[in-house]
């Protein structure tokens, strides 16, 4: 009963957002609004984090019970307007990590917003530069390895999960490769060799960014599993493939290939799903129906 309240509230937010592009009313093409609204409807409270260099925005459903904590790190979001024009508000308008994590029913489940987003068009103050050239910075990382510390602190957890959702899969894969707590490794549609993506995009590279291409080696005896989707065009598969080779994979074994799903699409509907995937070294038919 509960996954099909949750499948709902989802559906319910998805005709929210089609029906903001219309206009509808100002208080519906809010995005903080409309993620307030969403995360609240599924028990999940805000609270933001000042860090060294940022405030971050979290929204937490956590209940102590486990020594497991569960990441969710957001997406570059609404990061630019043109390809030349960067936005003054990177606040993604569809938070893809969030919806996933409001389907993680595990007892401590935490959404980790990215620099500059949910604070509107002036982003908190946070410089443009991190959501730009400097997205996958050491300071970046550092601010988000920051959040997860407080909250494990608080809850007393041993251990962290992490999912990270197209640039927060990147975020993932430097976490896992700072810490010591991490057990397990999900990224979808992540971007994980920046390099080639901004080549194959025809785009500047991201300087002032670190490369998770370059911590693949030091990520291999993590736990993991990387979804693609097969009509992703923006994160096309060879981007994952760059990376488990540079671990030292033969194949494809850590990448699972999600039938039907693009970048923003298709991956709410299958993460309960995936979640419950094996995530081990072990060969898995790497395609789910």
């Amino acid at each position: 009963m509960d996954y099909v309240k949750n499948v709902y509230a989802i559906c319910t937010l998805c005709v929210l957002l089609s029906l903001s592009g219309c206009g509808i009313t100002s208080i519906l093409i809010n995005k903080e609004y409309r993620a307030d609204t969403f995360a609240s409807r599924f028990g999940f409270k805000k609270e933001s984090f000042k860090t060294t260099n940022f405030t971050l925005m979290t929204y937490q459903r956590c209940t102590g019970r486990s020594e497991t904590l569960c990441i969710y790190i957001e997406g570059d979001g609404s990061a630019w307007v043109t390809k030349s024009r960067l936005s003054r508000d990177p606040t993604p308008s569809n938070p893809m990590a969030l919806q996933l994590a409001v389907v993680d029913l595990s007892d401590n489940v935490v959404y980790i917003a990215r620099p500059g987003q949910f604070f509107g068009p002036n982003a908190g103050g946070c410089d443009s530069a991190y959501w730009s050239g400097r997205r996958f910075s050491p300071e970046v990382v550092d601010a988000v390895s920051r959040v997860i510390d407080i909250v494990k602190g608080r809850l007393g957890a041993t251990q962290v999960q992490l999912v990270g959702y197209s640039g927060g899969g990147a975020l993932a894969v430097l976490l896992a490769a700072q810490r010591s707590d991490i057990v397990a490794l999900r990224t979808v549609a992540g971007n994980l060799d920046p390099q080639s993506w901004c080549a194959y995009h025809q785009v500047s590279q991201l300087d002032g960014s670190m490369n998770p291409l370059n911590v693949a080696p030091q990520v291999a005896g993590v736990a993991q599993r990387h979804f693609v989707g097969s009509n992703d065009r923006i994160m096309p598969i060879f981007i994952a493939r760059s990376f488990v080779k540079k671990m030292g994979d033969k194949d494809d074994r850590r990448i699972i290939v999600v039938k039907g799903a693009s970048h923003h699409s298709g991956w709410y509907a299958q993460w309960s799903k995936l979640l419950g995937e094996p995530i081990s070294d072990k060969p898995l038919l790497n395609a789910i129906r």
